[in-house]
């Protein structure tokens, strides 16, 4: 996204007019920017040679799939819905891996039928009950254990998945006898040891004391693992600050975790892939004169976008027309919903706004549709993508009699 003569366009397109055109609520996706991050993970991850499956729960959009799928990307999926999802969206059953504290017998059935790459249990109750199905179905199947590897991923403590008191994953007590026991099951194939450690990390020190976790782990189990699932977790520049992921170190430190050790590796990146190849456009309602800040009411609310009001995430704010007043007041920028967190983000200085203006929230291709519901009968935003000059519609937007 750039400005050209003060006006934000995307993709050489003009963001106002595309307001104008399709309405708001609407997010928008940058084909070109969910290309450049898929290559950017690819070039510098190539010595590794990676599988790596996106992470489909940070964007369920079927027509992004297929557009991921190009790319020969795998799928981790948790839950039957989006296993579903990832196969009619054309992934191959062989890289798809099944993570999830709660997977039932129906969605554990599905995915032995289906032959997916692995499933990686998280409990022993999960390993019997997935060797219980096997043994049914005369069938030996490829697993991997989730370990948890009580590392601090210093991120949003309501996306920190790898610490002991969070409910991923095995310690490694727990791993290593589960090793031992799958060592003489005659149904299930242990072929993976899983970590993922949490979500928006931006400093690699979470990772290398990961590895070394890990490396220490895999030493005692004495077990050869054919993969090791690194999960993902990388985060985006959501302040646009410049504070971006150091893929390049991460890839040094996997290279050098890597020597002695026949494994591949699997990933399963979402937000980095996607999180940054869309805006949300929304339009000013209207404008409240508060005593200490001014309420920017606008047409979307925290069931388009749930992220600020479930874990005070940031995401900047743009105006779609610049110019070169300045508020006395700081703005806040809130939804028509009736609740007290349906709010975006209060920020000091931003340029005096008028009703009717549009403004943009970047940063919302991850978690943001995907999170979305229909709290207070509103209809969901429609989705379109811009892809070279053409602009695509790739989820109509909801109908209120559909929701009758």
């Amino acid at each position: 996204m750039i400005y050209n003569k003060n006006k934000l366009t995307i993709d050489g397109l003009n963001v106002q007019n595309l307001a104008k055109k399709f309405r708001t609520p609407l997010y928008c996706y940058s084909y070109k920017k969910l290309h450049e991050n898929i290559l950017n993970i690819k070039n510098n991850f190539k010595k590794i040679d990676p599988l790596i499956c996106f992470a489909v729960k940070s964007n369920t959009n079927i027509k992004i799939l297929k557009e991921i799928k190009k790319f020969n990307l795998g799928a981790d999926v948790v839950s039957i819905g989006e296993l579903m999802k990832a196969l009619k969206a054309g992934i191959k059953a062989q890289k798809i891996v099944f993570s999830g504290v709660g997977k039932t017998k129906n969605e554990i059935e599905y995915a032995i039928n289906k032959r997916i790459l692995l499933i990686n249990a998280e409990s022993k109750s999960e390993i019997l009950e997935i060797e219980k199905i096997a043994k049914l179905k005369k069938k030996k199947i490829n697993i991997g254990i989730r370990l948890n590897p009580n590392t601090d991923a210093k991120t949003i403590s309501q996306i920190s998945t790898g610490k002991k008191e969070n409910k991923f994953g095995v310690d490694e007590k727990t791993f290593l006898s589960l090793v031992s026991y799958l060592k003489k099951s005659k149904n299930l194939n242990l072929k993976c040891l899983s970590v993922h450690i949490g979500s928006q990390i931006l400093n690699n020190q979470p990772y290398s004391k990961m590895l070394k976790v890990i490396d220490k782990i895999i030493k005692k189990s004495n077990h050869t693992f054919e993969y090791i699932d690194l999960g993902g977790g990388m985060g985006i520049d959501y302040l646009h600050n410049n504070n971006k992921f150091n893929l390049k170190k991460y890839s040094l430190n996997i290279q050098k975790f890597l020597k002695k050790k026949n494994s591949k590796i699997i990933f399963e990146p979402g937000r980095s892939i996607i999180g940054n190849t869309a805006i949300l456009i929304t339009k000013i309602i209207y404008i409240k004169k508060g005593y200490k800040k001014d309420f920017i009411i606008l047409d979307s609310a925290m069931n388009d976008l749930i992220r600020p009001a479930l874990y005070n995430a940031e995401h900047k704010i743009i105006p779609l027309k610049k110019n070169k007043t300045k508020t006395n007041k700081p703005y806040e920028f809130v939804g028509p919903i009736c609740e007290s967190t349906d709010k975006f983000a209060t920020i000091r200085k931003f340029q005096k706004l008028n009703e009717k203006d549009f403004i943009a929230i970047c940063d919302v291709g991850a978690y943001g549709m995907s999170l979305s519901s229909n709290y207070n009968v509103r209809p969901k935003p429609l989705e379109i993508m811009i892809k070279g000059s053409k602009i695509q519609i790739i989820n109509k937007r909801q109908k209120l009699s559909e929701l009758m």
